[in-house]
């Protein structure tokens, strides 16, 4: 009987909701370009699975409008000030990981891209240029990560020799971890 209770626990908590969520329209299809482009690539790294799922559930762009509004000053260190220095930062961050990172992917969809939108420059990276039998690797050292103790090590290697550096284990958590 306990068996059977803790199944249709199971379904109820975990594969009735993804049911669901399956069976919904694609929500972000229904949003303009504008919208689309917020979502998937300015917030894409620093939003979480909650924001992004009540802003997929909003019905007008004026809600829209205000939802994005709301998400900046969440994050803004000097509430109602102008202009938000989080923002700004964000923005520059994306401005300098598609200059610097960008190689067969645009720079913010990058794993370095990736890492440094989220928590910012490295306190030191370490180049090791290729030779004719290994690939070239960057390690980025974070005294301090938000989220971790201690320092992290995170080292990326350019495999396919195009600029294209991969982060070589498992991705430090960001609000999404994709």
């Amino acid at each position: 009987m306990r068996r059977i209770l803790r199944y249709a626990s199971f379904m109820a908590a975990v594969v009735l909701p993804a049911i669901s969520i399956l069976a919904q329209p694609n929500r972000n299809a229904q949003l303009n370009s504008e919208y689309r482009k917020w979502l998937g690539e300015d917030v894409r790294w620093i939003i979480t699975n909650q924001e992004r799922t009540s802003f997929l559930h909003l019905k007008n762009d004026e809600d829209r409008d205000r939802f994005v509004a709301e998400f900046w000053e969440q994050r803004n260190p000097a509430p109602g000030s102008q202009p938000n220095p989080f923002k700004e930062e964000h923005y520059r961050r994306i401005a300098f990981a598609n200059e610097h990172f960008a190689a067969s992917t645009p720079g913010w969809k990058s794993d370095r891209g990736r890492i440094y939108i989220v928590y910012g420059p490295p306190d030191s990276i370490q180049t090791q240029a290729s030779t004719s039998t290994t690939p070239a690797e960057q390690l980025w050292v974070y005294r301090h990560m938000q989220g971790k103790s201690g320092e992290v090590q995170l080292n990326f290697v350019d495999r396919c020799r195009c600029g294209d550096y991969t982060f070589e284990s498992p991705m430090p958590d960001t609000p999404l971890g994709r």
